[in-house]
């Protein structure tokens, strides 16, 4: 008898005649499917290199240009491949090699049986050199999961949440559910806090000047330097710490109504109760 996969027959029932999971184009081709990268919708099957299905997990893990790949849902999947399954069991086998555990997931909240773990619950079990990721509240917390889990850099939807900060808008990411941080999530908050921590430089900026450095910043996310590794977040260039500088300054863009002429402005963001404790580790008070 065979084995009932109901998370698999719902997916599979969304399939009409193709389907977009994050940056897969997926095709029906009679009982079985094509799968390649979205990209390639339109290049010929000859175009495209032929992978077989357990070659999938090997070829997802670096990009194009050879960089590891430490995010599966990272928008930076390789292009130019392509592959045939013969049935349902092979398209679950080969999704997971690329997204894993996406189907299930999706399942889950479409179910109604998800549980998330959102920013608060998570960083409270933290121990060890991630304690210190409890510290990051407020508008701090928001400013670095806009930054981390932002669309650039992570195409699943994020349906945690954390103080002033909603889940992703469904038109924004893709059908994969992100149901608590990651990893990559994780030690990038460290990094936040630590930068939080650091010495401050304050010093003004006119609201032109603002918008001149806003500018840069969007420049550098669109070009960004590819000996940057994806998570050396202690790198100055990485894109995920460009755009949480960035998100520190879009209140100061003109587009933002700033009253004076002139902003006050700390090189690692405004003063914040977390630069002030240092070395305190000791979780804020939420009573």
């Amino acid at each position: 008898m065979d084995f009932c996969n109901p998370a698999l027959e719902k997916f599979v029932a969304q399939i009409e005649n193709e389907l977009v999971l994050a940056q897969v184009l997926i095709t029906r081709q009679g009982r079985g499917y094509e799968l390649r990268h979205l990209e390639d919708r339109l290049r010929s099957p000859g175009d495209l290199k032929p992978v077989a299905c357990p070659d999938l997990r090997s070829m997802a893990q670096t990009t194009v240009a050879g960089a590891f790949r430490p995010l599966k849902s990272a928008p930076n999947l390789p292009v130019g491949w392509r592959v045939v399954l013969p049935g349902d069991a092979e398209l679950e086998s080969a999704l997971n090699q690329l997204y894993p555990g996406a189907v299930a997931d999706w399942f889950a909240v479409q179910s109604g049986y998800a549980s998330f773990t959102g920013y608060r619950e998570f960083t409270d079990r933290q121990t060890g050199m991630y304690r210190v990721t409890q510290l990051l509240v407020g508008e701090r917390a928001a400013q670095a999961i806009r930054a981390a889990c932002h669309k650039s850099f992570c195409l699943k939807r994020r349906l945690w949440t954390a103080e002033g900060q909603a889940p992703d808008a469904a038109e924004e990411k893709s059908l994969i559910p992100c149901l608590e941080p990651c990893a990559v999530f994780l030690e990038f908050a460290r990094t936040a806090v630590r930068i939080e921590q650091a010495e401050k430089l304050p010093f003004e900026l006119s609201v032109e000047d603002a918008a001149t450095v806003q500018a840069a910043l969007e420049s550098a996310l669109a070009h960004p330097d590819p000996t940057v590794r994806e998570a050396d977040f202690g790198a100055a260039g990485n894109p995920r710490r460009l755009q949480l500088v960035l998100e520190k300054f879009a209140h100061l863009s003109p587009s933002s109504q700033v009253p004076e002429e002139r902003a006050q402005l700390t090189l690692s963001g405004a003063p914040h109760p977390i630069a002030q404790r240092g070395a305190d580790l000791s979780p804020p008070d939420r009573s």
